[in-house]
This record gives structure tokens, C-alpha cells and sequence, in this order.
């Protein structure tokens, strides 16, 4: 006789989704807080010391971000939430992950709880979380770009040492080659930037981090992208695969994978390295390829060589283009697709072509991901 664990009662539910909602409320906040110092590190708990205006000033700047950059997470999962509801697909309410670094998030997840059985249905589940986002961060974008403080009243509040210098602060203070923090521009934040922003009251790029609405949008805009990701079951991949049809998606979903971690790894090993770079690092990495390609193949000897053959064009690439970078910071990213969500995306019992309105909205979606994205989001 099997037995069956009974649901937990609804209170105990719904108050843990809203636990961890309020959580990752507090924790983005912290995280506003400490970016807005200019710092990308652990959350500032020093916060909880302060008080009067102080306190109300640093809470201030951190809700900012917060409020913003959850409300676009949540309108994304809402979007997954109640397309499938609308299909009669049973889910969960969305799961936010907090976190103590960063960004103070990890981003929010719903859990679906039946089988899905049409690509028209993974293709409408899918699409919806990030056209509801990108909906809501353009908007947010907006109104950051056209309610931008002065320099006088804002920035050089902040780096009063600047304000000897004008609006043409960054040429001094930056010198050739310096270093910071910077956020890549992907094509609509440049796009709107230009159409609304007063190019008086523009920060430059390594000040972004003192702009919070700014700093929302712009990460807005990079988990909607990674979330178009047309690989595997990402929502990208649903819409792809409700777009080729499961055969014709994973064997392209397996060749944009392969290339994706190429990229990432592209420049980390060049025949200029030194010995110590090879050294320590020739065997992880060798042993990275290895675990990230190993579900692509049926064999080990075909991953072997599927890694090697990976390699030896990143080293044949950055002797023909010595300056080629990639990104290492994807590798990660792409151990969690390899591994984890996977790189095939599993056939539905319906595999009837969609309408044609809808694969114009899909292909409309994969511009959107080519406007949000931007291979080195962060600098």
C-alpha cells in the first residue's frame, strides 16, 4: 500500500512564498544600499546601526532599487503564473531567492506542478514571464532617464571632489586605464538613453552604481535576457522549441550551447599564458569541458573529444585574433544549463505547429532577447 504525504495547509503555503518574498524585499534593499555606495560586495548590515535621517537617507536609496527591480521579477513570474493557470496548468506561486551577496537575489522561480502537453502551450507559458518583464523594465527605464537629477544636487553630493571639475568631471578623475565597476549597455538601455536622457545629467559609466533606478532597469533588462537564452528549457528554449518543433530545437539548442561556452571560455588560455596559468588551470578547465559537454553525447570518448576539439579552437581563435575575449563569467551560468536545466528540451505529446500570430510574436520575442543582451554585462 502506498501512502501519500498530504498537502501542507494553505497558510503554511502562501506564508512561505511571502516569507521569502519579504526576505528578498529586505535583502535587495541591502543590496541597493551597498551599490549605491559604490561597493559590489557582502550586504552592508552596518544599515541596522544607523538612525533618523541617516537611516531614512540609506533606506531610501536601497528601496529605490528594490521596489523597482522586485516588481519587474514579479510581474515576469506572474506572467508564467497566470498563463498557466490560463491553461489549466497547475503551479506554484513564485519562489524568490534571496541572497547576501550581490545583487541580493538570485531572481524568483515558479514550480510547475502537471505535464505540459502541447508545444503551443510550453510555447505560451514560456513567452509570457519575459514579455510581462520587458513590458515593465522599458517603463522603468523611461522614467530613470527622464527624471535624472542634476549633477550639482545629486552626484557631486555624493563625490563632492568632483565638483571642481563641471559636468566634465570624468575626464579628470578618471585617468586613462582606470578601473571600475560598470554594467554593459545592451542595445534599448543605449537606444532610450539617447532619445530621453539629458546628456548634461548623464553619469558616467563607473557612476552608474549611484543611480538606482537606473541600475534596476538595467538589470531588468539582463534577466530578461538570460531568461530568452534560446537554449534548453530556459523560456528562450520553450519558444524556440514551440517555434522549430523538438527535433529541429535541440540539435540547434546543442550547437548555440556549444558555441555559448566557446565564447565564455574564449582568451582564459592563449599560447602567451604563463606556465603557472597552464599549470593550475589546464586540468579544471579540461575537466570543466568534460562535465559541461558530458549529456550532449552518448559517450565519454565523444565528449573528450567534443571538449578538445572546443579548446583547441579557442587557442587557434586568439592566435589569429590575439586582442579575442570572451567572458568567463557565463562558464558558471553554463555549468548550471549543462548540468542542472539541461541543454535538450523534452518532446510534448502535441507537436502541432503554432498559429501563425503566434510565431510572429515568437520571432518578436527573439529580437527582444538581441535588444536586452549584451555578451559582458558586467565590467
Amino acid at each position: 500500500m502506498r501512502y501519500e504525504q498530504p498537502e501542507p495547509p494553505r497558510w503554511r503555503v502562501y506564508g512561505l512564498h511571502l516569507l521569502l518574498f519579504l526576505v528578498t524585499l529586505v535583502t535587495t534593499t541591502l543590496a541597493g544600499i551597498m551599490l549605491t555606495r559604490g561597493g559590489l560586495d557582502f550586504l552592508p548590515l552596518d544599515v541596522f546601526g544607523l538612525r533618523g535621517e541617516a537611516l531614512r537617507t540609506e533606506l531610501s536609496r536601497g528601496l529605490w532599487f528594490s521596489v523597482p527591480f522586485l516588481g519587474v521579477l514579479t510581474v515576469h513570474e506572474f506572467g508564467h503564473y497566470f498563463t498557466a493557470r490560463y491553461n489549466r496548468v497547475r503551479t506554484t506561486l513564485p519562489y524568490f531567492i534571496p541572497f547576501v551577496l550581490g545583487i541580493g537575489t538570485f531572481g524568483a522561480v515558479i514550480r510547475i506542478k502537471d505535464r505540459i502537453f502541447s508545444r503551443r502551450e510550453y510555447f505560451d507559458i514560456g513567452l509570457a514571464g519575459p514579455l510581462a518583464g520587458f513590458v515593465v523594465a522599458v517603463p522603468l527605464l523611461m522614467y530613470g532617464f527622464t527624471h535624472l537629477p542634476p549633477l550639482a544636487d545629486y552626484l557631486f553630493q555624493i563625490h563632492p571632489e568632483y565638483q571642481q571639475f563641471g559636468a566634465d568631471y570624468a575626464r579628470h578623475v578618471y585617468p586613462p586605464g582606470a578601473q571600475g565597476i560598470t554594467f554593459g549597455k545592451p542595445l534599448i538601455y543605449q537606444w532610450l538613453e539617447t532619445w530621453l536622457a539629458d546628456p548634461a545629467r548623464l553619469p558616467h559609466p563607473y557612476e552608474l552604481l549611484h543611480y538606482p533606478v537606473l541600475l534596476a532597469g538595467v538589470l531588468s533588462l539582463f534577466f530578461t535576457a538570460l531568461n530568452l537564452l534560446p537554449i534548453g528549457q530556459l523560456d528562450g528554449g520553450h519558444i524556440l522549441y514551440g517555434l522549430l518543433g523538438y527535433r529541429r530545437f535541440n540539435r540547434l539548442s546543442t550547437v548555440l550551447f556549444i558555441g555559448f561556452i566557446f565564447y565564455a571560455g574564449l582568451g582564459i588560455f592563449s599560447l602567451h599564458s604563463d606556465r603557472d596559468t597552464w599549470l593550475y588551470g589546464g586540468v579544471p578547465y579540461a575537466l570543466y569541458l568534460f562535465v559541461v559537454f558530458r549529456k550532449l553525447l552518448p559517450t565519454p570518448a565523444r565528449t573528450v573529444l567534443l571538449a578538445a576539439a572546443v579548446w583547441f579552437g579557442q587557442l587557434a581563435l586568439t592566435v589569429a585574433l590575439p586582442g579575442v575575449l570572451g567572458n568567463p563569467g557565463w562558464l558558471v551560468f553554463g555549468l548550471l544549463l549543462g548540468r542542472l536545466t539541461g541543454v535538450h528540451h523534452p518532446p510534448a505529446p502535441d507537436e502541432s505547429p503554432l498559429s501563425p500570430g503566434r510565431k510572429v510574436l515568437g520571432w518578436l520575442m527573439l529580437a527582444i532577447f538581441a535588444l536586452c543582451f549584451t555578451p559582458a554585462p558586467f565590467h
